[in-house]
């Protein structure tokens, strides 16, 4: 029971709206309360995006100033981990929040290809936002999507370009990039370890796999993701009630594998995020 488990809730992301299950918040009150829920669940990490009214993606600051107000009141030591994902915008528009010193920002060191398009992260880009977290003191979290993402995570680290402590997600189940696949998880933790052993990982499972690599990360020793950004479902006939009932899961199987859910004082000890004086 000594190695406490880091859950991350992703609460909207950018492509899942109401029509796709009511409970998704969208607008910064629901994405509040959606949080408040999750937080008092077991959730230490909070990954945001924001969205319009209309609830297409948005990178606008204000509404991530006024999300990042929120969590600090009502969700006290929470970390709170801003997304620079490509859908939310283009070039620098992606990095427009970061002056606003969140806790953590999301970090794609290379591209891909998703459902349908191609996940553009060019080289200077992923500089320019590295370094914009850099000067404003934010610890990236290194989602990779891709065996080629965890190598330049390791390099990047090691030349000082990245800020704090190296912290890795493994991405798995989107279509077209890098399937739930139990061997390829196991080699990237087996990776991770042996180059670059005082990194932290987690992982995230997208749609139905979700549940699986939950339990993959958890039994492995690491940290996992969850939220409606990546899955709406409890299984194939169930929506999701809400954030809080996929963290609930989640903690479920760290109490299966005998790992206490962190606290958000152990999470920032973990990732080296002290709260901001």
């Amino acid at each position: 029971m000594s190695n406490p488990c880091i859950l991350c809730v992703a609460i909207t992301g950018s492509l899942p709206t109401k029509a796709n299950n009511p409970a998704v918040p969208i607008i910064v009150s629901e994405q509040i309360e959606s949080a408040h829920e999750a937080f008092e669940a077991g959730a230490s990490i909070c990954h945001a995006h924001v969205r319009n009214d209309d609830q297409t993606p948005s990178s606008d600051p204000e509404k991530f100033a006024a999300l990042k107000e929120g969590l600090e009141k009502h969700c006290p030591g929470m970390v709170i981990q801003f997304s620079t994902g490509g859908r939310s915008g283009a070039g620098k528009t992606r990095g427009g929040m970061l002056p606003l010193q969140p806790d953590m920002a999301s970090l794609s060191v290379g591209s891909n290809n998703f459902p349908t398009r191609v996940y553009e992260n060019p080289p200077d880009l992923v500089d320019w936002l590295a370094g914009e977290m850099r000067t404003h003191h934010i610890t990236p979290e290194v989602e990779a999507f891709d065996l080629s993402h965890i190598l330049q995570a390791i390099r990047l680290h090691q030349e000082g370009a990245l800020y704090g402590k190296l912290y890795v997600q493994f991405v798995m189940g989107v279509k077209n990039a890098m399937p739930a696949d139990k061997e390829v998880f196991d080699l990237y933790v087996d990776l991770v370890k042996r180059r670059a052993p005082k990194a932290n990982w987690c992982a995230a499972g997208i749609g139905a796999n979700q549940l699986i690599v939950n339990e993959w990360a958890i039994a492995a020793g690491g940290h996992t993701r969850t939220g409606l950004e990546d899955n709406v479902r409890l299984d194939r006939q169930t929506l999701a009630p809400s954030n809080a009932a996929l963290i609930r899961r989640a903690a479920e199987l760290c109490d299966k594998y005998e790992r206490p859910v962190a606290t958000w004082q152990q999470a920032r000890e973990i990732l080296d995020v002290p709260l901001r004086g």
